[in-house]
């Protein structure tokens, strides 16, 4: 039967999608452009005009990856909602114990980057976007008075590179720590960081501002 014809754009994502799943497969160092080209039945020579290098298509299928959990995120942190209950949902979500991206893909990702310059490139990138989303929200949780966080950035930063390292634990060494205490500590870092107990994190809002000496008071919080 003959191959349906794509455009351009179709074509693409159907080898980044490829791409990405011979990488979870096989691992960037082994993953080869005649292994993307034999899973959808297609020559060397397809993928090389779309991806002129094996580095090109690896770094444009980790941006491919990593823009539809970005998409997730944003649309997250979009709700129409108190800035706390869009933090929690984006933090549960990011933790290796939800749903967000394939940690083993992202791991061999970091290790790659190393080496690589322009997936190094693409990563950087995509986890200054992961960044700056966040900080926007706790930004706007600061001006409604929800909780107090002196620096956005910082708090990204760090909650950030906690919920990757453990991550890399959970990923690297099943088992090392339980993923309901993994969850449990992403909590406890976003309250520490927003200046609440971490109790606040699941208590409804009782209306009007929260603020209560620059934290939540025994009845107020969110989910």
């Amino acid at each position: 039967m003959a191959r349906v014809r794509l455009s351009v754009a179709e074509r693409r994502g159907e080898l980044l999608r490829a791409a990405v799943e011979q990488i979870e497969a096989r691992g960037v160092a082994a993953v080869r452009i005649a292994d993307v080209a034999s899973a959808l039945g297609v020559s060397n020579a397809l993928v090389l005009y779309h991806f002129s290098t094996k580095e090109q298509l690896v770094a444009a299928a980790f941006r491919h990856a990593a823009e539809a959990d970005l998409a997730h995120l944003r649309r997250l942190l979009g709700r129409r909602t108190s800035a706390l209950r869009r933090l929690r949902s984006a933090v549960r979500w990011y933790a290796p114990t939800g749903q967000a991206k394939g940690w083993r893909l992202w791991i061999e990702g970091w290790a790659a980057a190393l080496r690589e310059p322009a997936l190094r490139e693409v990563t950087q990138d995509l986890d200054r976007q992961w960044k700056a989303a966040l900080a926007e929200v706790i930004t706007e949780g600061m001006a409604a008075g929800e909780f107090h966080c002196p620096d956005p950035h910082g708090t990204a930063l760090r909650l950030t590179a906690l919920l990757d390292g453990i991550a890399v634990q959970l990923t690297s060494y099943p088992g090392a720590i339980p993923r309901a205490r993994a969850q449990e500590w992403a909590e406890e870092a976003l309250a520490r960081e927003l200046g609440l107990e971490p109790a606040a994190l699941t208590r409804p809002l009782t209306g009007g501002n929260p603020k209560r000496n620059g934290r939540l008071s025994a009845t107020d919080g969110a989910a």
